[in-house]
């Protein structure tokens, strides 16, 4: 079943470093409803803190959505195939489909959604998205609620780096020369977005894996 509110193909309105940036992408009618279909996934599958291979927890908590879902603990960053209950990822909604086969350029779909909610402590620390088989596939990142000061660095740790703010209804790909440069997330303007009735950003991750 398609989404009956399509979007309108446009070109990037800002790149920096090779980050493909689509401001205000998503109108705010699709924004609610991704925020609807997403919540259906998050009743299937329940958000959780995840825990660093250092024993260190995340200040985001996260789901996914798809063929496999991405899981960190003390064994390490990776790509699981059920939920940590044993049950399968759920679909990725279709109005997630349809913007990465609007922006992505990429002739398949991604296996995982990720699905990250950063409330006003929350943050990102610089990396790179490396726990994929094939880094010829692009990654695709949506901004739903309030802003986030994106940080853009380098290809190697370290260096000068670049930030803007990401609103709700951006949509960031991450390709070519892009894809592994670390990236990081600095910090929520919290209540900025009345898009989440609570408050908070929601960031999906869209990735090829396997």
């Amino acid at each position: 079943m398609r989404n009956n509110l399509e979007i309108e193909p446009h070109k990037p309105t800002l790149v920096v470093r090779g980050f493909e940036i689509y401001e205000g992408f998503l109108p705010r009618e699709l924004q609610a409803k991704l925020v609807s279909d997403l919540r259906n996934v998050i009743t299937q599958a329940p958000m959780f803190s995840p825990q660093t291979p250092y024993g260190k927890p995340m200040s985001v908590r996260m789901t996914s959505a798809g063929r496999l879902g991405w899981y960190s603990d003390r064994s390490g960053y990776r790509y699981i195939n059920q939920t940590i209950d044993g049950q399968p990822w759920p679909e990725i909604p279709d109005t997630v489909l349809e913007i990465w086969r609007k922006v992505s350029g990429a002739l398949r779909d991604p296996d995982c959604c990720l699905i990250n909610y950063y409330d006003g402590d929350a943050k990102m620390g610089m990396h790179q998205d490396k726990d994929e088989a094939d880094f010829r596939w692009p990654v695709v990142s949506v901004s739903l609620g309030d802003d986030a000061l994106f940080r853009i660095g380098n290809v190697t740790r370290g260096g000068k780096t670049e930030s803007l703010w990401l609103r709700s209804g951006d949509v960031v790909v991450m390709g070519g020369p892009a894809r592994l440069t670390y990236h990081g997330v600095d910090r929520i303007n919290f209540g900025s977005s009345m898009l989440l009735p609570k408050g908070g950003r929601i960031n999906l991750t869209l990735r090829v894996a396997s």
